[in-house]
């Protein structure tokens, strides 16, 4: 019944096995890729016929994770799954990137690829077993894909690459770096680094696809046995006869609106000689025509720029390969936020705004691997006014999520260490104008609102976007890319990170791939872009503040024993509530026993923390403490001193006088200063109100004979 094959391999020293035939068998392709004991199953599906009215791929990847993989249920009221994830999101993202331009492009077919991840052995993460499931099971499909590719995890540790590294490995490594390709070329790079610099983050993804071609050679023996035939496609019509003609009404007009450096003003000029063509050549009432003229049109301007370039070295805007627009930093924007910047890089701009929280403030994450607390959040968002147009607003997409999380990892390795700068930190990003590489101008205004906001960073960071034009063998590399260089190029490469190293690196292509050569001087490239865009931020702000705004919360830390923890909260969290609520503060305690207290008001973080030492101190012999009388009995009275700490006064050290009732002496509520006589084995402790009356007479004495 079951046609079931597979290859098998050792791969990073664990073993990974690809097999179809036993799930999903009416799927266009279906596989089920397991590396260690993390299975990933893929399934794609396409239609029969192309989706009319389209002029573009209609791919759509999503990866979803299961609960069930790692033995957890969902929480929450339902308990099932439910919108996917920031990080299924990212890996949906991930995914789709080396995939697309592998498509034959006269294929117009609604194509969706599903992966889901059935199995968690919280060593291995599943987007390598995700990126090597899809590209298998599109390769056994039929359908027009260029591939197979690869996809391989490296780290670096102890000046080593390491191939896929565990959860565990990860946490000391200086690297964490995914590359997926073909045989013959990369596709794409995305990484987070800890300042390393370009020999080695070159030599990290040509470690990665070096080892990734076992798994390569892996699908095509597979496929060899299990590939369904291929799908044939409709033969192309001839346009030639049409091309010509709309190439010889607007390719002079087109020529000079380029020349234009002004983008509002090129864009309308291009808009213009748009219409006049479509008016001409395609009819309002037939789509299929529209979209045919807009393909030739896109062409046309691929060959004026992309020829251009090529020739002569000079860009749309009249720049050089290697030059960087201007750039302008500013800091303090807002005034009552605790950190802004307004960064502008020609026509595109970021307005970051730097927001400081307490522990309260971080936010949970529920990862199958387990659930964890992340204090340091980067949130990108880009409304249509940034371009100039009417759109939609309030739903954060993919894009917003995958350049968001980009700007983070940039940023992650100059960060202060947790326990010296005990803040939740929020930045949020606000593109207001765009036009070319807004992701990176999120990493230079969020560099320079957190120095702003007086976050203790190591060094500031900036980032550039880099692009590619390639023709046969010829090619260059574009520094400071515009939106028109990145919409008609084969490359989008962004690189971000200090004066010392990188801390991430992006890479996207839409060609078949870039070579060793290609990457290597868009890397050099990109770190001369890089030190002048550093330059011109310093000049706004070159290291933090010493001081934080005003309006900011002030952190006190204080390490308190295990044992204490219980008494700070209290029962129900009592102790801790009264705290909070009678000194203003806030307090954090974690399982550590760090105790963060949090104000605007110092004088508020004082008596907190005077009151926290006053439950968490050891009573010494010989010391004098303030205290409540808490209980009367006949034979003495019970204080309670030090928050939650009781002794006994003995009837006999209430007073240097015999006393005949307690309550002669004290009652209940009273406060009283008491003297500690001793500690027994079971912590019982023996106070004395006579001691210090004695005390108090011997110092009395002393004063007289002077």
């Amino acid at each position: 019944m079951f046609d079931i094959q597979k290859k098998e391999i050792t791969w990073g020293g664990r073993p990974l096995i690809i097999e179809t035939g036993h799930i999903a068998r009416q799927a266009a392709g279906a596989v089920m890729v397991t590396y260690g004991e993390t299975s990933v199953f893929t399934a794609v599906t396409a239609a029969k016929k192309a989706k009319a009215g389209v002029d573009f791929f209609p791919l759509t990847v999503n990866y979803q994770e299961k609960a069930y993989a790692a033995g957890k249920i969902p929480g929450g009221f339902f308990k099932r799954e439910g919108r996917p994830a920031e990080s299924e999101i990212l890996i949906s993202r991930l995914i789709d990137r080396p995939i697309r331009p592998l498509f034959v492009p006269s294929f117009k077919n609604e194509t969706q690829v599903s992966c889901t991840t059935m199995s968690h052995d919280l060593e291995n993460q599943a987007d390598i077993p995700s990126i090597i499931g899809t590209s298998a099971a599109l390769t056994l499909s039929g359908l027009p894909f260029m591939g197979p590719i690869a996809g391989a995890r490296v780290g670096y540790i102890d000046d080593e690459y390491v191939l896929n590294p565990t959860e565990e490995e990860l946490k000391k490594s200086k690297l964490d770096l995914i590359v997926a390709g073909t045989r013959d070329a990369v596709l794409m790079v995305e990484s987070e680094a800890n300042e390393l610099s370009e020999e080695i983050m070159l030599g990290a993804v040509m470690f990665g696809h070096e080892q990734m071609q076992v798994v390569i050679d892996a699908i095509i023996e597979l496929a060899e046995i299990a590939a369904k035939d291929p799908i044939e496609l409709p033969e192309e019509e001839d346009h030639s006869s049409l091309i010509s003609d709309i190439a010889k009404m607007a390719e002079k007009g087109l020529r000079a609106a380029y020349a234009e450096t002004d983008k509002q003003t090129r864009v309308g000029k291009i808009s213009d000689i748009k219409d006049a063509v479509k008016e001409k050549y395609a009819p309002e009432d037939d789509d299929l025509q529209s979209i045919l003229v807009d393909g030739i049109l896109k062409n046309l301007e691929k060959d004026i720029v992309r020829g251009d370039i090529i020739k002569t070295g000079k860009r749309i805007d009249g720049r050089s390969l290697d030059e960087v627009r201007q750039v302008i930093g500013e800091v303090n924007i807002l005034p009552r936020t605790h950190g802004s910047a307004l960064f502008t890089r020609g026509e595109t701009q970021a307005l970051c705004v730097t927001t400081l929280g307490t522990g309260d403030d971080e936010q949970l994450i529920d990862a199958l691997t387990g659930s964890y607390k992340e204090h340091f959040m980067l949130h990108y968002n880009f409304p249509p006014y940034s371009v100039g147009e009417v759109g939609r607003t309030g739903f954060t997409g993919r894009r917003e999520i995958g350049h968001g999380k980009l700007a983070w990892r940039a940023m992650r390795a100059v960060l202060p260490n947790k326990e010296e700068f005990p803040y939740t930190i929020r930045i949020v990003s606000e593109i207001t104008e765009s036009n070319g590489s807004s992701s990176m101008a999120t990493v230079c205004g969020s560099s320079l609102s957190m120095m702003d906001a007086g976050v203790p960073i190591s060094r500031p960071v900036s980032g550039i976007a880099m692009g590619l034009i390639k023709e046969g063998d010829n090619f260059a590399v574009l520094s400071d890319i515009l939106g028109d260089e990145d919409h008609l190029g084969d490359m989008d490469f962004k690189v971000a990170g200090t004066s010392e190293g990188i801390t991430s690196l992006q890479m996207d292509i839409k060609i078949t791939g870039i070579t060793q050569e290609i990457m290597k001087v868009a890397l050099e490239q990109a770190k001369g872009g890089r030190a002048t865009i550093l330059e011109a931020m310093n000049k706004a702000l070159d290291t933090a503040r010493e001081e934080m705004n005003e309006y900011a919360p002030r952190i006190e830390t204080l390490q308190v024993k295990k044992d204490k923890i219980r008494e700070i909260i209290g029962t129900g969290g009592k102790v801790i509530r009264e705290i909070c609520e009678v000194t203003g503060a806030k307090v954090d305690i974690d399982d550590e026993g760090i105790v963060k207290v949090s104000s605007p008001d110092g004088k508020a973080i004082k008596a907190a923390l005077d009151w926290i030492n006053g439950i968490v101190e050891e009573p010494e012999v010989g010391k004098t403490y303030e205290g409540k009388v808490v209980k009367t009995v006949d034979f003495g009275a019970f204080v309670n001193f030090l928050g939650s700490r009781d002794g006994l006064v003995h009837i006999s050290e209430l007073a240097n006088e015999r006393v005949k009732q307690v309550t002669d002496v004290v009652n209940e509520g009273d406060v009283v200063k008491v003297k500690v006589l001793g500690i027994d084995d079971r912590g019982k402790v023996r106070l004395s109100m006579k001691a210090l009356l004695n005390d108090d007479a011997e110092k009395d004495g002393e004063d007289d004979k002077e």
